[in-house]
């Protein structure tokens, strides 16, 4: 399988004899509005064109409906007509801007060959998860691949460390950057990823949506140290550039 990171959450999956986007997030640098009063974002420009990244895609994920995982130039872009899968409540949206292949993904589903399983998760703790609202990860498996848990826009608590302990995933997809809103923490920091390598076993654990954003308060590099403090290799988890592709066995 190869995975391809695009920027921030968005990712190309080569899986099983398929083509699956997640959370397209497509807009140009700077042409959307502050999170944190930092800078427009997203801060950084697309690593390919868009055409690239839409070159045979056959199936899209949506996690939640922020505009950092599905915004308008993706609404725009991508064929009407290819399936999308989604959290339950986000469907209606999907399908008024014009989708016609909308699942919203309850609890478990096939496509292709492929079985997608939905996974809680929390974008923070406390009263801030009422502002963020609901979002979801996914365990995403095939005969004779590796299975993933992409975790989503989640902070690392107990249903995530269950879903780890209780899955045992062959590589685990991790949101990194320690975005914070109000300055509460809405996705993992350095500390939380560090703690998912140390309780994933044998996983390679792969961390993305980082340095895109200006609300993150965790760079690539700040991940790497921490990492490296604690004595997580760089085989172990493995921190991707923008456009990088991993060939993952």
């Amino acid at each position: 399988m190869k995975l391809q990171l695009i920027r921030n959450a968005t990712l190309k999956l080569d899986y099983a004899g398929r083509t699956v986007l997640i959370d397209p997030y497509l807009a140009p640098k700077h042409s959307l509005p502050s999170f944190a009063n930092r800078s427009e974002n997203p801060m950084v420009d697309l690593p390919v064109a868009i055409e690239q990244i839409l070159a045979g895609v056959e199936m899209v994920i949506v996690s939640h409906l922020h505009s950092d995982h599905f915004d308008d130039v993706a609404k725009q872009r991508l064929p009407k007509d290819l399936p999308i899968f989604c959290q339950p409540g986000d469907e209606g949206e999907i399908r008024a801007a014009g989708f016609t292949d909308v699942t919203p993904l309850v609890d478990r589903a096939t496509w292709q060959g492929l079985t997608l399983t939905r996974r809680e998760g929390s974008h923070g703790l406390g009263p801030v998860v009422e502002l963020m609202g609901q979002v979801m990860g996914l365990t995403i498996e095939a005969e004779g691949e590796p299975s993933i848990y992409w975790t989503g826009d989640t902070v690392l608590y107990p249903p995530v460390a269950d879903a780890i302990a209780q899955t045992k995933p062959d590589i685990i997809v991790t949101h990194s950057c320690g975005a914070r809103w109000d300055g509460d923490l809405i996705v993992m920091d350095a500390e939380q990823t560090v703690a998912v390598c140390e309780q994933s076993g044998d996983a390679v654990v792969i961390a993305t949506h980082m340095e895109a954003l200006d609300h993150a308060t965790i760079s690539r590099q700040d991940l790497s140290a921490a990492a490296k403090a604690r004595g997580i290799s760089a085989s172990k988890l493995r921190i991707p550039a923008d456009g990088e592709t991993l060939a993952l066995d």
